[in-house]
């Protein structure tokens, strides 16, 4: 296990530009099992939860070429489905989550695939319900082996249908569209995800000769080819990343820029910083965060307390939650933080408390946080990371505190935070791992 030492109470100062998103990297890599033919991605993350990903994409077969950092080339014209049945594949998948999405572009092309229960974060209960149910919906065939945890599916051919999901889940609908696209006839799709990355893989599906209409709306329409062809890609930068920057430079009252942030794609994020006080300003592509020595909180029109939740897109991810709460614990006033779609994920607040923060945790999924305004720094203590998300809400909190901090199992941070330590160590930061 890994540990991070912070000595906090410093300013930053300068430019950071986040990575490749993991998100959109995960689904865009398991897209690659649908043709024979030569993949090029540019801008991906190499960070342990991708780099997992390819590691099991070789087991299966797939040709994996390194150009340079971050531009992969991937072939899967060979593919071993008999990997998917051994005990190498299953430790490797039960790491983790988004090796889900390999069964759909199996189904679809090679009509069958089996995957263990997957890992990840331990943010509450995360089903898969919404997946199988849209493979079955096509065609396919499923079956849940109870003792082993182990899923298996298959289909001798899919055929398009229209389908409502029963929740506008990101990587169910990544999985359905790729099992769609090679399927007899048209699927539609309601109620589909609509994130950034959702319509970046369908982009890339389209560029390899998929086609689908109504991408960017929660109503898509599939109409299946015969085969794809390969393509090249550009991975979107994280949008996850650059809100985590906003709060570490309002947290620890630094000037940053943050650079080629793609800025069409980051919706409502920007904004919903600025409803907490911090001066957000866009310059062409980049964002620039200063004066922050003082952010206040804004209420409703009628003077009661925000609040600040996750929803689908175009609402705010609840991959930001974090730190949204975290930013607020040194802001002016009061702001109800609503995490709805995980009920573990505002456990980690107990370290804001023990630092000094004023939070009170209503339930699993609300947190009242008042605001110190600058009138007590948090203070530095020995934390754990539960999670990603929490993992660099802890560390923009011991970067705020006067003292030397330490975080453990920060492998968790490094599962999607590049060197995060190094870059922010270039601007100011006084991180040390061991």
């Amino acid at each position: 296990m890994s540990t991070f030492h912070i000595e906090g109470g410093y300013k930053l100062k300068g430019n950071l530009e986040p990575q490749g998103a993991k998100n959109e990297a995960l689904q865009i890599i398991c897209a690659t099992l649908l043709t024979q033919h030569d993949i090029f991605i540019e801008n991906i993350p190499e960070i342990s939860d991708v780099l997992k990903l390819i590691e099991i994409l070789k087991g299966i077969g797939v040709q994996v070429k390194r150009v340079k950092k971050g531009k992969y080339i991937l072939n899967a014209a060979k593919i071993n489905i008999e990997y998917l049945k051994t005990p190498e594949f299953a430790k490797q998948a039960v790491s983790l989550r988004g090796s889900i999405m390999i069964i759909g572009p199996l189904l679809a092309r090679f009509k069958e695939g089996f995957i263990p229960q997957p890992g990840g974060d331990k943010i509450g209960r995360r089903r898969l319900d919404t997946h199988f149910i849209g493979f079955q919906k096509l065609g396919a065939t499923f079956n849940y082996d109870v003792n082993n945890h182990w899923f298996s599916i298959s289909a001798p051919k899919l055929k398009g249908t229209y389908m409502q999901l029963d929740e506008a889940s990101v990587t169910g609908t990544a999985n359905i569209v790729m099992a769609a696209v090679l399927a007899e006839g048209t699927t539609t799709i309601y109620n589909a995800a609509c994130e950034p990355y959702i319509q970046q893989l369908c982009k890339m599906l389209v560029s390899m000769g998929a086609k689908i209409s109504g991408i960017g709306s929660n109503l898509l329409h599939v109409q299946g080819v015969s085969s794809l062809k390969g393509c090249s890609h550009r991975i979107l930068p994280d949008m996850i990343e650059v809100g985590s920057f906003i709060g570490l430079a309002a947290m620890t009252n630094s000037e940053i820029t943050i650079k080629n942030v793609g800025i069409e794609h980051l919706g409502i994020i920007p904004a919903s910083f600025q409803r907490l006080g911090i001066n957000v300003e866009q310059n062409e592509d980049d964002l620039i965060i200063k004066n922050t020595d003082h952010y206040e909180i804004e209420s409703y029109i009628d003077g009661s307390i925000m609040t600040i939740s996750d929803s689908p897109w175009p609402g705010l991810t609840p991959d930001l939650l974090s730190v949204f709460l975290v930013v607020a614990t040194q802001a002016k006033g009061s702001v109800l933080i609503h995490q709805k779609m995980f009920e573990s994920r505002l456990f980690f607040v107990d370290k804001l408390i023990d630092m000094g923060a004023q939070i009170i945790l209503c339930d699993p999924h609300r947190a009242t946080v008042i605001g110190l305004d600058r009138g007590h720094c948090l203070r530095a203590t020995k934390m754990t990371s539960p999670d990603i998300r929490a993992g660099i809400a802890l560390l923009i909190a011991a970067m705020s505190a006067k003292g030397k901090s330490r975080i453990d199992n920060i492998e968790q941070i490094d599962r999607g935070y590049e060197n995060i330590d190094m870059r922010l160590n270039k601007i100011g930061a006084r991180i040390s791992r061991s």
